[in-house]
């Protein structure tokens, strides 16, 4: 009877801190062959993977998926910790590799304990052999007044990062035009057209509003910084420099005056695709996606890309990244995060293939699915 006793009591010390730390642990030695979308997704420890708003990247046979480290409850919505880290080399079955980017307990840093520091992605520079990594940064305290891109480095996919900066970008640089754009599209500080134009203009002199955002790398080695901005309005499409750790001042605007946030890109047959949302706080809303033949536009509006029962509301979802998957042809995920914002911890993944007709693109709900849907 007393052993009985002891381990009900081990059993129910053991549910406490479980549920204290906010996260479901289970039978870490299980092997995953499948994705499950919107349930938990256990890591190599059992443990809930904790990298949401989150981008992939693949490096020398390993995928390294990057994202924010969420606490339990509203707190978990400011970073208490950092953007954590997880490798993997078949996409199912995820191990910890720590904490890349940890926040900063000195006050006075741009990434003190208690900022805002949302959807990092991570991207390999060539020349200089360091990986750059770019999120979306709002000061402690400050709510989303900021709107700042935040940049680090480092010389391992895992980490340490070692943070460099924050800012708006592109200060006192107006727009790139692609040719044939009507000048009644062109902005004029002058006679601002509309609310969009006014915030741009208003921003002008110390840089442009960057909140949601990823980062992309094309065949030639160019990388851009795509984020909303303009008080949410118009997703700009900005040029990094040689080492990806700043802009270059070209930029282009996207889809000008249509609230639209959470971006993700990629390019299929020369073609570029974009996918994001409407803006509805934590709550979701319809995908919508264009395309365009240059990353700089003009950009083509489609509508919403998934179809069926819950596609009005990205299956309970919301755009964070396009996985292009190695070695298949024409295989594309779209990873979407399903928000908790009362128990920000408590997140869920949404991965799902992307089918293509033609040029157009689909994205359907799928229970549970695996790779050999590539062909």
């Amino acid at each position: 009877m007393r052993s009985k006793a002891l381990a009900i009591v081990v059993f129910f010390a053991a549910f406490i801190l479980t549920a204290g730390k906010g996260y479901t642990q289970t039978n870490s030695k299980k092997t995953f062959l499948k994705f499950t979308p919107g349930a938990i997704w256990p890591d190599n420890k059992g443990v809930h993977i904790n990298a949401h708003g989150g981008g992939l990247l693949y490096d020398k046979g390993m995928y390294y998926w990057f994202g924010e480290h969420k606490v339990a409850g509203e707190r978990g919505n400011s970073a208490m910790v950092g953007v954590h880290c997880y490798s993997s080399k078949d996409l199912y079955n995820w191990k910890d590799e720590g904490i890349a980017l940890p926040v900063s307990a000195d006050s006075t840093s741009d990434i003190a304990q208690g900022c805002i520091l949302e959807r990092p992605k991570v991207v390999y520079n060539r020349k200089s052999k360091m990986y750059v990594m770019w999120f979306h940064l709002e000061l402690k305290g400050k709510g989303y007044s900021a709107a700042r891109a935040g940049v680090a480095v480092s010389k391992k996919p895992t980490g340490p990062y070692k943070f460099l900066k924050s800012y708006r970008p592109n200060p006192n640089s107006l727009p790139f035009y692609p040719a044939g754009t009507p000048a009644d599209e062109m902005v004029d500080c002058s006679r601002p057209k509309n609310e969009s134009d006014q915030f741009f203009c208003r921003d002008l002199p110390g840089g442009q509003m960057a909140r949601d955002m990823t980062v992309f790398v094309d065949d030639d080695g160019k990388a851009y910084h795509v984020y909303s901005s303009e008080e949410n309005n118009t997703i700009q499409v900005a040029e990094l420099t040689d080492d990806y750790t700043g802009h270059t001042g070209k930029f282009s605007r996207v889809y000008i005056g249509h609230q639209t946030e959470a971006p993700a890109v990629f390019k299929r047959n020369g073609l570029y695709y974009m996918i994001g949302s409407g803006c509805t706080g934590w709550a979701p809303n319809a995908a919508r996606w264009f395309t365009s033949r240059s990353m700089f536009g003009p950009w083509t509006f489609h509508g919403n890309p998934c179809k069926g029962e819950g596609s009005d509301k990205t299956y309970g979802g919301q755009s964070t990244y396009i996985l292009p998957v190695s070695g298949k042809k024409d295989a594309f995920i779209f990873m979407a995060d399903k928000w908790e914002p009362k128990n920000a911890i408590d997140g869920r993944y949404l991965w799902l293939p992307i089918a293509f007709k033609g040029n157009d693109i689909e994205i359907n709900w799928s229970d549970s699915w695996d790779l050999s849907v590539f062909k």
